[in-house]
């Protein structure tokens, strides 16, 4: 299959890629790189230096490219950003993708696979949040997702195109010597928020088994379990010998105070089973590759 992968520079999209290209599938990716980096892209995929906010890119790129699917990663995803600036998480992630979605059906692409977050859900009333919770998002940045997924079921309603998307829930973007640390003012045992973490290779996987679902939908990705930020740095310590100072800092507007997901419906429908189970399985995987890459990608 020939995919269109929008944000294959960036930390998910990059991973995907190359998972892709192992299964056999040709990639094109298409990034601004206003936030990944070139040498993050996997050398046996097609680079396209583009932008969303320009249509005429995205058409001629998708057109050039003779595509199969859609993979869409490109976002702003701050939570704390978006509640200082919530017009620029409105422009990227839903016009912006509107851009996409127009070239999409311009070209004759009808197949999209939607990163999505479970920022949409905001406090839930039941753990772990399944499919059939209420979207109520308590930040711009949870709000711009849930407007996307709407767009994208009148597109599929229009029978413009046909579209699935994951709500993921990642995270330990970073393991350094120091952790910015909310103060103990969220509703949990240890006033600390709690969240459910999946490991990027697990993620990708996801995603990409996306791509073989029968019909549109959405689904939830997470282990089902949650871990505090106190929980996380403590096992960061423990894996990594360090000490790894923290700085107390007040709550952060737009966070619940606990997301957990449930994966029981892809799971069920995609066979999707997470190959890194526990938290610890996670940040030693993260930690070697810090070590490997002290400095990450630097362009």
């Amino acid at each position: 299959m020939k995919i269109f992968l929008v944000g294959g520079a960036g930390y998910i999209g990059s991973v995907c890629t190359e998972q892709l290209l192992d299964e056999g599938h040709e990639v094109a990716v298409f990034d601004n790189l206003s936030e990944g980096h070139r040498r993050a892209v996997d050398p046996r995929a097609r680079f396209i230096e583009g932008d969303l906010t320009q249509h005429d890119q995205i058409e001629t790129a998708l057109s050039n490219c003779r595509s199969d699917a859609v993979m869409h990663f490109a976002a702003n995803a701050l939570v704390g950003e978006s509640m200082q600036n919530p017009s620029k998480y409105f422009r990227n992630n839903i016009s912006n993708g509107l851009n996409l979605l127009d070239a999409m059906v311009a070209t004759g692409v009808r197949r999209m696979v939607f990163s999505s977050t479970c920022a949409i859900f905001g406090p839930p009333d039941r753990l772990p949040i399944d499919e059939t919770a209420p979207a109520r998002p308590i930040s711009p940045y949870g709000e711009s997702k849930l407007a996307f997924e709407k767009i994208l079921r009148w597109y599929r309603s229009w029978r413009f195109i046909r579209e699935v998307a994951a709500r993921k829930r990642t995270g330990l973007w970073k393991i350094g010597s120091r952790c910015f640390q909310e103060k103990a003012v969220y509703e949990t045992p240890d006033g600390t928020c709690i969240r459910d973490y999946i490991h990027i290779v697990d993620l990708a996987r996801a995603h990409i088994l996306a791509l073989g679902a029968v019909v549109s939908g959405f689904y939830n990705l997470g282990t089902g379990g949650g871990s505090s930020v106190w929980e996380v740095i403590a096992a960061c310590r423990k894996i990594t010998g360090r000490k790894i100072d923290t700085i107390e800092k007040l709550r952060r507007p737009g966070d619940p105070a606990r997301l957990i997901a449930s994966s029981e419906k892809i799971k069920n429908e995609l066979g999707w089973r997470p190959q890194f189970q526990s938290l610890e399985a996670i940040i030693e995987s993260a930690w070697k590759w810090h070590q490997k890459f002290p400095d990450g990608y630097e362009d």
